[in-house]
């Protein structure tokens, strides 16, 4: 794989994706002399390769070379890069002999304002283009916190300012948007307030926390008998309004290496609050595409904050194939396969790689690193393609090693990276240009929310089971550091054609950015609740919108007032229907009718106390329902679920304190239905 980059005015890079039928390539790793050359017939013209990167990295031919960086960019001793080395010439053998076809991502240099146009566009405030008057706009900038709010009245400046000097429309002034007398953004620290995760301040009301199992801190990789740091996070204030204090240039420590045995990454313990935690799939698309326009937004002000440059490319969309398996886009694979499983969030072919993996492979020697046949993974492949939607296909055929080909071969051939071609440069700036790993993560988490839907949960996938590779370090003798190398170059577009110092840095770099992605993915995949705080205060804005625009709707003004006319009738009408209580709307403050269609008890009424939680409920139901339970739960995970009010549907932590939630969102419903998978 290789790109090619020229000067700012015009860049071009050139990023190789299979689409055709391709071999595996020959050694991915140092210790391939450790097996014998019938198991690897291309390890004569791998190794010598591999070997002679090394010597380039290494004190026998020249000194380490020395480099200039701001932060974190890191340094690192031969013998830990060589894996990476080695996968990167597998790569490019796989190009080079014209087994795998390329594919160009050619990115045009902006003209001046088309980026903070398209930033605009991206979080959702397309309004400030356009000048109409957006319901969903509006809401969206009344719910923005202080850094937010001047990270977006810098970019819509400098396009206002752009749209001038071009003489093209006029444009509104920023104060009219955000009401200020002074259009330049401040950025001064102020203390904040946490805010609950509803979005709401309850009066005389402290947050109560409470610890994540231990399942949510993950310990891979790490040697258990080092000790390492414990840091707290807390979702309820956002990331830019914590940073306080603006880290100057020269305070950034000046080497920080990258082990493969690195003991030192902190542990972090996230807080429930009484709300619980909230995961990806806890909410409603129509929420979480609110999430994305509010990461955005609350990524580019943590890296103001911070001093820091949010670079983004800007990609020629391309067409990969219309079907078939590999080289095939994640939404038209998904599209594909969902006519045959409905729901499906992650591709089959995918599901089926890792699945035989774990099944056979996680103990298996080398696993990842040590490659299998190209001759059998090349016609493999092209057998799979063939067999696979017909379920003809063999997988009892597949050796260890030549799955692992084929599942980095996968992901390696979407036309576009799993991480996306957007925001590729975003994931390398938070390593070099951040240095504290809690400042990494929050950065990292805000990424992960921006992805698209089918990547995110690809990539969710993928890593548990990277997890559970390390997992079983003892047996495959893979480590988190190793696993991270081999991942890496299949995972970032890896830039230049010889191994110099810039590659070197961006190696180090982009194996961190994994290991941090493997360590840390429970915390990745949780909604932050100031986020979601944000969700119900932008939908409230817009029911209160809404409500505004039908109160000067005459044809309802006139039939509101002939119902109230109806109602102010002393005499009910005979035979008119009485509706039973539970379907009445009268009821007492701090009970909740919650709605359990799958089972025999379809409905019944709640009485909250502070400490009723959603398990509680759940528990209550199951009891009452436990001798009748129909077919159709067996077997079933039930959750409780807040829909409607200020929130799409929320799928509830079985730990969440009803009642708090209930205050947060009186309007909604409760309804106990399986958990989306």
């Amino acid at each position: 794989m290789t790109m090619e980059m020229k000067d700012s005015g015009s860049v071009v890079l050139t990023a190789y994706h299979p689409h055709s039928p391709a071999r595996i390539p020959g050694m991915e790793q140092s210790f391939v002399q450790d097996i014998p050359p019938s198991h690897s017939p291309t390890s004569r013209k791998s190794l010598p390769r591999c070997r002679r990167i090394n010597r380039m990295l290494s004190n026998e031919s020249a000194p380490p070379p020395a480099f200039s960086r701001s932060n974190s960019q890191a340094s690192m001793d031969s013998t830990s890069m060589e894996d990476f080395w080695c996968e990167v010439e597998s790569i490019k053998e796989s190009s080079e002999d014209g087994s795998e076809e390329a594919t160009v991502l050619e990115f045009k240099p902006a003209d001046e304002g088309e980026l903070e146009a398209e930033w605009l566009q991206d979080v959702g405030l397309s309004t400030l283009i356009s000048g109409a008057e957006e319901e969903d706009g509006q809401a969206l900038l009344s719910t923005l916190t202080r850094t937010q709010a001047a990270a977006v009245q810098k970019r819509y400046n400098t396009y206002t300012q752009t749209l001038r000097k071009k003489n093209k429309h006029t444009v509104r002034d920023v104060r009219d948007i955000f009401g200020t007398s002074d259009s330049s953004p401040t950025f001064e620290a102020v203390p904040v307030s946490p805010v609950p995760s509803n979005g709401i301040q309850l009066p005389g009301q402290k947050p109560v926390w409470k610890s994540v199992s231990s399942n949510s801190c993950l310990d891979c990789g790490l040697d258990k008998s080092s000790p390492s740091v414990t840091e707290e996070l807390s979702y309820e204030v956002s990331f830019s309004e914590s940073i306080t204090v603006l880290p100057k240039a020269q305070e950034w420590p000046k080497t920080q290496r990258f082990k493969k045995e690195d003991p030192a990454l902190p542990k972090f313990i996230v807080r429930k609050s009484r709300f619980g935690l909230t995961e990806v799939g806890d909410l409603s698309p129509e929420d979480m595409k609110k999430i994305r326009y509010l990461s955005l937004i609350e990524l580019t002000a943590f890296y103001d904050a911070l001093g820091v440059e949010l670079k983004r490319n800007r990609a020629e969309r391309v067409r990969g194939r219309e079907n078939g398996l590999f080289g095939v886009p994640l939404t038209i694979l998904l599209e594909n396969d969902q006519k045959k499983v409905p729901g499906i969030k992650v591709p089959l072919i995918f599901q089926k790689l890792l699945l035989k993996l774990e099944e056979t492979g996680l103990e298996t020697e080398g696993i990842l690193r040590v490659p299998g046949s190209a001759s059998r993974v090349k016609n493999l492949h092209q057998e799979l393609e063939a067999k696979f939607y017909e379920d003809t296909f063999d997988w009892d055929q597949v050796r260890n090693n030549d799955a692992a080909g084929l599942l980095k071969m996968f992901i390696r051939e979407l036309p576009s990276p799993l991480f996306t071609v957007e925001y590729l440069p975003a994931f390398i700036t938070l390593v070099e240009k951040i240095s504290k790993i809690k400042l990494q993560l929050q950065a990292l988490h805000l990424l992960i929310m921006l992805l698209p839907e089918a990547n995110r949960d690809t990539a969710k996938a993928f890593l548990q089971f990277l997890k559970k590779v390390v997992a079983n370090e003892g047996k495959n003798k893979m480590n988190l550091w190793n696993v991270s190398m081999i991942v890496a170059p299949n995972l970032f577009i890896y830039k230049g054609k010889r191994a110099n110092q810039q590659e070197m840095q961006a190696a180090a770099t982009t194996a961190h950015i994994v290991r941090l992605l493997i360590r840390y993915q429970d915390i990745l995949w949780t909604v932050p609740s100031f986020l979601i705080s944000q969700v119900r205060k932008m939908n409230e804005a817009a029911m209160n919108n809404s409500k505004r625009q039908l109160m000067f709707d005459k044809g309802v003004r006139k039939l509101l007032r002939r119902k109230t006319m109806e109602r102010e009738r002393p005499e009910r009408p005979e035979g008119a229907v009485t509706f039973p209580p539970y379907l009445q709307c009268d009821i007492p403050e701090g009970v909740i009718r919650v709605y359990a269609p799958l089972h025999s008890k379809v409905s019944m009424a709640i009485q909250l106390n502070s400490q009723t939680k959603a398990k509680d409920i759940l528990a209550r139901f199951h009891c009452e329902n436990s001798r009748s339970s129909s077919q159709n739960m067996r077997g079933q995970i039930q959750s409780l679920h807040e829909i409607g009010g200020n929130i799409g549907q929320h799928c509830l932590d079985p730990d969440a304190y009803m009642l708090d939630v209930y205050r947060a969102n009186p309007q909604a419903e409760w309804v106990i239905k399986p958990k989306a998978s």
